[in-house]
């Protein structure tokens, strides 16, 4: 199998804070940056530790350091991910993410953006059978997918083709670790900063986890550790 792991899975929000990328954002260059530093001079304006309260990285970290020594990519977006997925034709994915990235109601569908590439590689055979696996932490934030797995379900299934519904499957995690496969079934792995979405001040402990998987660049991520 392959394993994608989306950073918005770590780098997350608390429940009500109605500023959080996860109610919905686009994915612009200001988004990425200048979107998190009105986010922090919302809180005072003391540089990126200021957001941590409100968006905290979430356990899990560590437990993706088992994956060292498997084949590793490290990406900006995932829509990077259409591309990485072409090397493995028929795969199975199975996508950490705080989104299921099989459809969006926005813009062109048949462009792969970030939030479709899943559906339309279910769609195309670049991908066999597809789960998204949602953090633990959706369970405290009722706005998150995977709070309410049948109501994302609801949401979804009528976007997909039937042939493609039978392919997918949703489901969260119980703890930071939980559902996670054994290296030894793990092809390859792409790791997916998503920066309109992940905080900057998690950006170092991005960056340790990739170097811990000897990742290599795609599309190279966003540094904005010194940009405040």
């Amino acid at each position: 199998m392959l394993l994608s792991i989306d950073w918005d899975a770590l780098s997350g929000t608390r429940e009500l804070v109605f500023d959080a990328p996860i109610w919905g954002t686009r994915d612009r260059e200001e988004d990425r940056v200048e979107a998190w530093r009105e986010r922090a001079r919302r809180r005072g304006g003391q540089g990126w530790e200021g957001l941590t309260a409100d968006f905290p990285l979430y356990p899990g970290g560590e437990a993706l350091e088992r994956y060292a020594g498997i084949p590793a990519h490290v990406t900006l977006t995932h829509a990077d991910a259409w591309d990485w997925l072409a090397a493995f034709p028929g795969a199975d994915v199975l996508n950490v993410d705080s989104h299921h990235d099989l459809a969006s109601l926005s813009g062109d569908p048949a462009r792969v953006r970030p939030g479709n590439w899943a559906g339309l590689a279910l769609a195309s055979g670049r991908v066999r059978r597809y789960t998204c696996l949602y953090p633990a932490w959706h369970a405290e934030v009722p706005v998150a997918e995977g709070y309410d797995l049948e109501r994302t379900w609801g949401e979804v299934a009528p976007l997909l083709a039937p042939g493609v519904r039978d392919r997918v499957t949703l489901r969260r995690m119980d703890d930071p670790a939980a559902g996670l496969p054994d290296p030894a079934e793990v092809a390859a792995l792409l790791l997916v900063q998503s920066p309109a979405w992940t905080s900057p001040a998690h950006d170092p402990a991005f960056f340790r986890l990739a170097r811990k998987l000897n990742a290599a660049p795609l599309t190279p991520p966003l540094d904005r550790s010194a940009a405040w």
